[in-house]
């Protein structure tokens, strides 16, 4: 670009800030110009990228005050305090002291101390006695504290002995990091600033006035912008990622004709555990899997809890249960649900025959006691589908798992025969991993027991369904390794991570 173009293309914060440049000094350019600091930075961007500053960045460690210095600074240090007040008694008990101090107990302790050590107070017999050293002159704490903010490089090994000491004490001291900036004028940068720049006549931005009458714009300048000089990001609102990624799953059910259903984070284990045939001394159950709330809930129409009861005690439809004494107490314990299939068992609960068939699936999060890793969390998103159909058999199944998956961008899926306490036949889910070349379980599936489905819908009928992990499926799509990043709400990471688009 030529200098007249150049010149031309300069803003009006670039043309202010030019001339101040040599302070080399940002709070000096700022009050010089008369702009914030935000402008003043923008601004040398801009001339950085027109060849005419240079910008260099370098980290400095300072010293400053942390929460108890900005107070001791204004009201005195503790142990300041304290010696003024021996100095109006001379002698105190350490009780009384701490009292008429109204220092809390770390302040009075650290004050004793740090006095000791300065030979200005000595304790006998329970009392503080005032020492013979002249208490009015400063102390180096206090000193120190009254000179803060200091640069790390700049300090005496005195200053450094006082900080150590007051660092051992709570957020009376503390040290930062700054990026400070150091700006040097380029040779052209140095050329076109020493001339004396008139803009006056150049338009800077078209109004619609301008448009109606050309008077305005004939016989002047416009202001030459520089559409290829990178400009600062803009990142704008948006939803997080993960709830992008559930909203597009919820899109892809609904497409395939699926009603939603939801439920409370917090159920009965009737529902949770109970409804779905696990028998009350099942693992499961156990602290290490369960997280329990600390409360009973009301059970669902007797009818049903007598058909549950009777399924564990007795079984139904030719088998024979678990064989035990099923406990309503029990089933009254409040858990976070650790499945998605807890509102699969009181959907069911709630159709009528009539309404047959059905299709339904669920999504949200679930929770177990686990230690948090990079591939376990303690809580995670699962889906969850149900059809409810006299003609629905296991073929249907499998193909309802292939479409969802397909659409969910995974076009290599197998199932292998597995169990689960409350399907038969089961199957768990498995997908192929382009990168890594390897199938991996996303979840579980198969058609819901008797045992299920007699006690919630009063008769057998085919109930297929499903509950694989969502989360695994979102770490696979934004090839994310390690499962807390999906929780971490990295804001970079967030403006970075584009929306799902697969399907």
């Amino acid at each position: 670009m030529d200098e007249r173009k150049l010149i031309e293309s300069l803003s009006p914060h670039e043309l202010k800030i030019l001339p101040f440049i040599e302070d080399k000094d940002i709070v000096s350019i700022c009050k010089k110009s008369n702009l914030d600091k935000t402008s003043v930075m923008r601004a040398l961007e801009y001339l950085k990228n027109k060849g005419l500053v240079e910008l260099s960045y370098e980290k400095e460690k300072i010293i400053t005050l942390g929460i108890n210095g900005i107070l001791y600074k204004k009201k005195g240090l503790p142990e300041r305090r304290l010696i003024d007040l021996l100095g109006e008694k001379r002698m105190l008990l350490i009780e009384d002291a701490e009292k008429q101090s109204r220092l809390n107990a770390d302040e009075f302790r650290a004050s004793i101390g740090s006095l000791k050590k300065k030979s200005l107070i000595e304790i006998e017999n329970k009392r503080l006695i005032l020492g013979d050293k002249e208490i009015s002159r400063k102390m180096p704490e206090e000193i120190f504290i009254e000179s803060l903010p200091l640069r790390w490089d700049s300090i005496s090994s005195e200053q450094i002995q006082t900080f150590k000491e007051l660092q051992k004490r709570r957020d009376i001291v503390k040290v930062i990091e700054e990026k400070k900036i150091k700006i040097k004028l380029t040779p052209r940068g140095r050329e076109i600033s020493n001339q004396r720049i008139k803009t006056g006549d150049l338009i800077e931005q078209i109004t619609p006035e301008m448009i109606k009458s050309d008077r305005l714009w004939k016989g002047k300048r416009f202001r030459v912008y520089d559409v290829l000089s990178s400009v600062p990001e803009i990142s704008g609102g948006k939803r997080h990622f993960v709830n992008q990624s559930t909203d597009y799953a919820r899109k892809v059910w609904t497409e395939m004709g699926f009603e939603e259903m939801s439920g409370n984070l917090v159920m009965s284990s009737f529902w949770n555990f109970d409804a779905l045939f696990q028998p009350q001394d099942h693992p499961a159950r156990e602290m290490a899997d369960t997280f329990f709330i600390n409360r009973k809930s009301h059970l669902p129409d007797r009818e049903i809890v007598k058909r549950v009861k009777e399924s564990h005690e007795k079984g139904v439809d030719g088998s024979k249960g678990w064989q035990y004494s099923w406990s309503e107490d029990e089933a009254r314990r409040l858990v976070l649900r650790t499945h998605t299939t807890c509102i699969s068992a009181q959907t069911l609960a709630g159709i009528k025959k009539n309404e047959l068939p059905k299709k339904f699936f669920a999504i949200g999060k679930v929770f177990r006691n686990e230690t948090a890793d990079w591939s376990h969390g303690f809580e995670f998103n699962q889906t969850e589908g149900i059809v409810i159909d006299k003609d629905a058999n296991f073929r249907h199944l499998l193909g309802y798992l292939k479409e969802f998956f397909k659409k969910m961008g995974f076009e290599k899926i197998k199932f292998y025969p597995c169990y689960y306490p409350f399907t038969e036949p089961s199957v768990e889910i498995r997908v192929f991993h382009p990168e890594k070349k390897i199938w991996f379980e996303l979840g579980g599936a198969g058609i819901f027991r008797p045992e299920v489905v007699i006690p919630l819908l009063g008769e057998n009928i085919p109930v297929l369904a499903w509950g694989p992990g969502f989360d695994r499926m979102i770490m696979d799509y934004y090839k994310i390794k390690d499962l807390r990043e999906l929780y971490k709400n990295d804001l970079g990471m967030l403006r970075r991570i584009k929306f799902w688009m697969k399907g």
